[in-house]
Parts: C-alpha cells; sequence; structure tokens
C-alpha cells in the first residue's frame, strides 16, 4: 500500500501548529504520512484505522498520537446517515522540540518517543473538553493549550498501537494488492462481504489471501 505525503506546512498558512476541526459524509480511505507529529480525536464515527502495520476497529472518542512518518488511515461509512466528525492537530518536531529541553517535560518527551508506533489513549471528558476547543483559540492561547494538553496526555493511561516500529512494505506487488483490498471494503462498508469476495479482488484463493493479508499486517485484513 503507497502511503502518499501529505503537505501540512502549506496547509497551516503563518500559524506555528495546524489544528482544525471537520465534518464529512464518511472517512474516505486514505493512506498517507507527513514529518509532523498528529494528534486525532473521533467526536462521531466508526469503522477501523490502520496504523502502520496495525488494524483495529474505532469509533467515537477514538483519540490517538501519531509519531512522524508513521502512515495510517481512517476509514468508514456511516450508517445512520449522521455526518462523521474528527478533530485535528499537527505540528512539527521543531515547534514542539522547543519545549522538551526542559526537565519538566521528561514525560512529555517519552510520549514522542513511543509515538513513533502509535499511542491510543483513555480520556476524561476534561481533557477531551480542552482539544475539542483548541481549535477555537489562537495566538499565544492555542500554544498554550496544546502544551497543556500534551501534559495532560503524557499523564493519562494509553497503550501502544503497533507492537514494532513500522517498515514500509518493500513490494510493489504487495502495496498494490492491500490498496485494492482496503478500497473494496471501503465501496462496500455497508454490505456483507464474504472473505471469496475479497480474495478474489487480488485472484488469491480464501487460504492465501488469510496467508497474505497476516504477513503484511499483524493480523488479517477485517471482512465483515
Amino acid at each position: 500500500m503507497k502511503a502518499v505525503l501529505e503537505d501540512i506546512k502549506s496547509q497551516k498558512g503563518t500559524s506555528s501548529f495546524y489544528a482544525y476541526r471537520f465534518q464529512v459524509p464518511f472517512f474516505e480511505f486514505k493512506w498517507h504520512y507527513h514529518p509532523e507529529y498528529e494528534l486525532t480525536y473521533i467526536v462521531k464515527g466508526n469503522g477501523y484505522r490502520i496504523v502502520g502495520n496495525t488494524y483495529e476497529n474505532y469509533k467515537d472518542g477514538d483519540l490517538v498520537l501519531l509519531g512522524p512518518n508513521l502512515p495510517h488511515t481512517w476509514t468508514g461509512k456511516a450508517i445512520d446517515k449522521e455526518p462523521f466528525e474528527a478533530v485535528v492537530i499537527q505540528f512539527s518536531k521543531e515547534f514542539i522540540g522547543a519545549f522538551l529541553g526542559f526537565e519538566e517535560a521528561e514525560q512529555i518527551k517519552t510520549l514522542f518517543e513511543n509515538s513513533i508506533r502509535g499511542i491510543s489513549f483513555d480520556a476524561n471528558s476534561k481533557l477531551i473538553d480542552s482539544i475539542m476547543t483548541l481549535t477555537e483559540l489562537d495566538g499565544m492561547n492555542k500554544i498554550l493549550r496544546l502544551i497543556s494538553v500534551l501534559h495532560e496526555l503524557s499523564q493519562t493511561k494509553y497503550k501502544l498501537i503497533a507492537p514494532n516500529t513500522f517498515h514500509t512494505i518493500v513490494s510493489k506487488k504487495s502495496e498494490m494488492r492491500i490498496n485494492e483490498v482496503c478500497l473494496f471494503i471501503q465501496k462496500n462498508f455497508n454490505t456483507a462481504i464474504s472473505l471469496k469476495q475479497v480474495a478474489n479482488q487480488i485472484y488469491l484463493t480464501e487460504s492465501n489471501f488469510l496467508s497474505f493479508s497476516k504477513k503484511q499486517l499483524e493480523k488479517p485484513i477485517p471482512i465483515i
């Protein structure tokens, strides 16, 4: 699956970091990466996300921190026709590096070191409120709120998403096959899909498809 580089520098304009809230009919499969850290909170949505070589189901309240250049995507289609909504905060190593030299920032520094494997949080409502309202701030208040959020995250219970540091799939053929399967699942997200149907997309038998997906991801690609 060929990850696409996302150009965040041109999107954030003159701001020190990029923070926005958006609604869409569904989360489109978009396998991508960028050199910035990314904190994503799913206000409303469900489906599955792929981070590095690991996929997991997600739902409302999903909160994830991703390290630089870690390929990822959230995908899913609404069953109740309500729009999906998310808050995304992206910031560079250079921006946050100015704060990490302080002894008081040791826990945040550890958090960022672990983010290379992706981090999932079990956050409380107060922290979520801080994240949700961050997009409404500007100037120094916006920066201070982000530092406060990161401090709270460093003291919040979390788990690593990917068991190992991700290494890009080297086989072009494997990239194309996984991309084909993921796009097929996205297009048929609300429909029952058989293992045979998915295997047929890349011309494999059911048993060979299971072996293929286990090899490329930590567990097989989900079939409804």
